[in-house]
């Protein structure tokens, strides 16, 4: 079977994406969609996203991890599919599509694309790290010397040790730059290895940057191996509202395999 791609990309974390509105596309098939995310052998991508239809609202975003697994939210792939789904007329500058959290609505201002994150009403802090969902679970930690620190070998231990064991979350790992800035990189699931950036993980982060003190701001700029992202949020009575994640997403290539 011959399969049109598109390759999208936002701040580094990129997808393979495919336009499922026909429902021609196989979801079922694990191999092939962790063969199509395959650097070496495939395409090369840290996730495949489809975008398909549904009756109510634009469109319906399905998102499988690079191991060819079905997952949680993924921010990024959130902001790239929206810009797709301009590419193929199927919006113009603000929409509102379901995705495997709830509903989420966006917008297009030029190249930066807006994404409306779920509402964070738990967050848990712990001595050494914080945790929370911001449509994937993620542990949050302060770490000197980002830089030169071993993302991989270090976000692997976290991320099927305990408490988080099989189902296993991603890792955040952040310093320090500014009041309203910080670096960030992020070990993910799925991947199960560092990516040049996150999405729901930058949120995460600034989200307890703002909960355990670290910043008092509410729009807070975290710098990530692929580029800058914003977070926006305001604080409610219990936990966050009116989260958004701002940042670039690019359509890299067209092709087929």
């Amino acid at each position: 079977m011959k399969l049109t791609f598109y390759k999208y990309q936002g701040t580094g974390n990129d997808f393979v994406m495919i336009d499922n509105r026909q429902q021609t596309f196989d979801t079922t098939n694990t191999k092939q969609i962790a063969f199509l995310c395959d650097r070496r052998f495939g395409i090369g991508a840290d996730g495949l996203i489809l975008l398909e239809n549904h009756d109510t609202y634009d469109f319906k975003m399905v998102y499988f991890n690079a191991d060819g697994n079905e997952s949680s939210m993924c921010g990024n792939g959130g902001r790239c599919i929206t810009a797709f789904a301009k590419f193929l007329g199927v919006i113009k500058d603000k929409t509102t599509f379901l995705a495997i959290d709830g509903l989420h609505d966006a917008k297009i201002d030029d190249d930066l694309i807006s994404l409306k994150m779920q509402n964070v009403d738990t967050i848990d802090n712990h001595n050494t790290h914080v945790f929370l969902d911001t449509g994937s679970p993620h542990h949050v930690q302060i770490q000197e010397d980002l830089s030169n620190f071993d993302v991989a070998f270090f976000g692997n231990k976290i991320r099927y040790g305990a408490p988080y064991n099989q189902s296993g979350s991603n890792v955040n790992f952040v310093s320090k730059i500014s009041v309203d800035t910080f670096a960030v990189r992020t070990y993910e699931r799925g991947v199960e290895d560092e990516t040049l950036s996150c999405g729901t993980g930058v949120t995460a982060v600034a989200l307890a940057m703002n909960y355990i003190g670290e910043t008092e701001k509410n729009n807070i700029t975290l710098k990530t191996q692929g580029g800058d992202l914003k977070v926006s949020f305001d604080k409610a009575a219990s936990g966050y509202k009116n989260i958004w994640l701002t940042g670039p997403a690019t359509q890299v290539f067209k092709g087929s395999i």
